[in-house]
């Protein structure tokens, strides 16, 4: 295992759901932190009892590429490295094969938020993971990056996408010490999913058991590679 003590995460998505649970968990493990959110002054206001030396927070909009390099610059200027990246930020748009004229504009934002933007990150990160020696990225996708449920197609397209960005990562940057995990969690009990009635929140995953998988991943050895990891809470089809 990789001790947290000096190593610098970044997580995109940090103000609600699985990423601030990662945030949580990670800060409360030793980890110093570099959280992307679109509302900085919430954010300081969630966070206003952690340490600010071990946390930067920063501007981050998944559709506007300039807040990806502004972000990624900060951070490498106030730690001086980074050594992990957590692509969270994503979001859900109904897209299904029997709209007719199906949801184009849906489909092109959750192509802007969910593949695009991630891969932005990983590009600009990359260097830096590079450099540390022991990167991680974990790709927070899901399970219906795995297998289609039912007819809606938009979204598992961009999570078949995450999940392929993830592998093209761990092989990229292999020989550097970069590993890269695609996380595919069924349904999570978050806002996201409060809509949800085929499933009841008590019996969805929990934010924080989630975010102790993320601490996990990104602590192994570099000789323990997870490539992928399904987390269910039923048996579904795939795991």
């Amino acid at each position: 295992m990789i001790s947290p003590e000096g190593r610098v995460v970044m997580i995109s998505g940090a103000s609600r759901g699985i990423g601030l649970a990662v945030a949580r968990n990670l800060y409360q493990a030793g980890f110093s932190l570099s959280l992307g959110v679109r509302n900085i002054e919430a954010m300081r206001k969630t966070v206003d009892d952690w340490d600010t030396s071990r946390v930067l927070i920063s501007k981050y909009d998944a559709v506007d590429k300039e807040t990806h390099k502004t972000w990624v610059d900060s951070t490498a200027e106030r730690y001086g490295r980074i050594d992990g990246l957590v692509n969270n930020a994503g979001i859900m748009q109904p897209v299904s094969v029997d709209d007719g004229e199906f949801n184009e504009k849906g489909l092109d934002l959750m192509w802007s938020v969910n593949v695009k933007a991630p891969l932005s990150m990983t590009c600009l990160a990359l260097p830096h993971l590079r450099k540390c020696g022991s990167g991680r990225v974990i790709n927070v996708a899901s399970l219906a990056g795995k297998a289609v449920f039912g007819n809606g197609v938009g979204y598992s397209m961009t999570k078949f996408a995450a999940v392929a960005l993830s592998h093209a990562t761990r092989h990229g940057g292999w020989a550097d010490g970069v590993r890269c995990t695609a996380l595919c969690p069924g349904y999570v009990a978050t806002d996201l999913t409060s809509s949800i009635e085929t499933v009841s929140l008590d019996d969805m995953i929990s934010a924080d058991d989630l975010a102790e998988v993320v601490n996990t991943v990104i602590s192994l050895s570099n000789t323990a590679s997870v490539a992928e990891l399904i987390v269910n809470c039923r048996p579904d089809i795939v795991g």
